[in-house]
């Protein structure tokens, strides 16, 4: 599935919105949009969907407990714990509704694999820059009543606790109105750690949380630190119970 947000990080790009540095432009968000809405895509999401679950979740024998809390609707967020490349498939691949992300720039260069990341709910973002261009793609995202995959600690990490959680995420559910759903995941970082080429039969366990309401009104710093901390404490129980199907 798609690539999700993360944090700021360079993609190769030559700064100028070209997706890797020689010269050939990337498809634009708006573009990115009206591919994710096509019957086609739709339909080509549903089918990598059901080949990971055919394959994938056998292959790893992933266990998925607390699932109906990724079909909720309305604007949402979801938030895993990041430990490897498996994740987002996995977790995309677990609810019935179909999840957004953001993917670096440089995936939408060239035609077949641009048409395959929107087709599967990315849309292209210019990393290394801002954090206001990352923010505005994904409220257009939301404000559009979709789910959206969001890493919370950033890029992935390794060992069994959560790395802390960027006020970032916290910004976009107080902007946006978006109930944030934490899920935990285990068993990925020895299935593919980072680094590696192929992945290793191992068990893994998603665990969904309860969903969290997202907060109202002007929230300060502190107000935002304090918020996203809860939520890396009700992130770290999931994965803690995770760990514990496995």
């Amino acid at each position: 599935m798609a690539s999700a947000v993360d944090a700021p990080a360079g993609d190769g790009g030559d700064g100028n919105g070209n997706g890797n540095g020689d010269g050939k432009p990337a498809k634009s968000l708006e573009w990115a949009q009206r591919v994710g809405h096509q019957r086609s895509s739709l339909f080509f999401y549903r089918l990598v969907r059901f080949l990971i679950r055919l394959l994938l979740f056998r292959w790893l024998r992933t266990r998925v407990r607390g699932a109906e809390r990724l079909s909720i609707e309305g604007p949402v967020i979801i938030a895993p714990v990041h430990r490897s490349n498996l994740d987002a498939p996995l977790i995309a691949s677990a609810g019935t509704r179909r999840m957004r992300a953001l993917g670096k720039r440089s995936l939408f260069v060239n035609p077949v694999s641009a048409w395959v990341c929107a087709a599967l709910g990315a849309i292209p973002l210019r990393r290394g820059e801002a954090d206001r261009d990352a923010m505005r793609a994904a409220r257009t995202i939301l404000d559009d009543g979709e789910m959206m995959l969001v890493f919370p600690e950033g890029t992935r990490q390794s060992g069994p606790t959560v790395a802390g959680v960027f006020d970032g995420m916290s910004y976009l559910a107080n902007k946006t109105g978006a109930t944030i759903v934490p899920v935990g995941i285990a068993g990925t970082e020895a299935a593919l750690p980072s680094g590696a080429r192929f992945f290793r039969r191992v068990p893994t366990a998603i665990v969904v949380g309860e969903p969290i309401p997202a907060p109202e009104g002007r929230m300060s710093r502190p107000a935002l630190a304090e918020f996203s901390a809860m939520v890396g404490e009700r992130l770290q129980a999931a994965f803690d119970e995770a760990k514990g199907l496995i």
